[in-house]
């Protein structure tokens, strides 16, 4: 067998704003380990749909060229000649990209593959039945927070997130990427990660998410990932900056300077409902 053949393929989900592009440069610093910035490519297959389409499982018109835009911007270009020229179903597109992710691995000399798109989490059916023993890293942060950094970078960024986002819509998708994550936890291939456990103890939770996808823990990890983080963003991602900061934890700090006291409140008895929030 050829010991750079993909031996495990790993999902990064959660809701965005919860640290998944810092989880994922610790993880991308592994010596076994490679990662790419944000494929989205199950919104390049399912979203913008005609009514026909959805109808009939097909998939966008435009997902080949969302993909080849994809490759393009990470270099790999190339890669274009194994998409499907005449792709109709989202499964011949689920097939060729996993295979584009499987050979840059193993031309990185590389076993494992990590995707991290966090809006990914919304088809995990999908991706668990195109990809064969995938196992998924679930990321959760506490809630005001998430809440304050989605109403920030909406606001700074309106034209990639399509447009700025009023607290209830930042409610919203924290709640319900976290009730998603919720349905997952019992799964063996699932596991969860708290960004807060994540920074108090980066040394503990990552041997505990190493174990998990089959690998030891290395120093490298922590001494590289910055390096690393510069890799996983792209240029168009400023907002990513702060990932090759110095792991410290921020908590609060954001939410109290952004909302006034009413809006705090508000935003607390929401997110409280759902259990989750630390």
């Amino acid at each position: 067998m050829n010991q750079y053949t993909v031996k495990t393929r790993i999902f990064l989900v959660g809701c965005p704003r919860s640290g998944t592009t810092l989880l994922q440069s610790l993880l991308a610093a592994h010596p076994q380990i490679v990662s790419f910035p944000e494929s989205h490519f199950c919104s390049a297959v399912f979203v913008s749909r005609t009514p026909r389409r959805e109808k009939l499982n097909l998939a966008s018109k435009f997902a080949r060229k969302k993909l080849e835009k994809f490759l393009r911007e990470n270099g790999k270009e190339e890669m274009k000649k194994y998409l499907p020229k005449f792709g109709l179903f989202p499964s011949q597109y689920a097939y060729s990209f996993i295979n584009i992710l499987d050979i840059l691995t193993q031309q990185q000399k590389k076993s494992i593959w990590l995707e991290k798109t966090p809006g990914h989490i919304r088809y995990i059916s999908y991706l668990e039945k195109w990809v064969k023993d995938a196992k998924f890293i679930h990321i959760i942060r506490n809630g005001a927070d998430v809440v304050a950094s989605l109403f920030e970078v909406t606001h700074q960024h309106p034209e990639v997130w399509n447009g700025a986002w009023n607290i209830d819509r930042c409610i919203q998708q924290w709640v319900e990427d976290v009730n998603l994550t919720k349905g997952y936890l019992s799964q063996l291939n699932h596991i969860l990660v708290e960004y807060e456990k994540l920074v108090e103890n980066p040394r503990t939770v990552l041997t505990e998410v190493c174990e998990f996808i089959g690998v030891e823990f290395t120093e490298k990890m922590l001494q590289d990932y910055q390096i690393v983080g510069k890799k996983v963003s792209l240029a168009s991602e400023p907002w990513k900056a702060s990932v090759v900061d110095k792991i410290n934890s921020t908590n609060g700090k954001k939410f109290q300077s952004l909302f006034n006291q009413k809006q705090q409140t508000y935003i607390l008895k929401q997110l409280s409902e759902v259990g989750f929030n630390n």
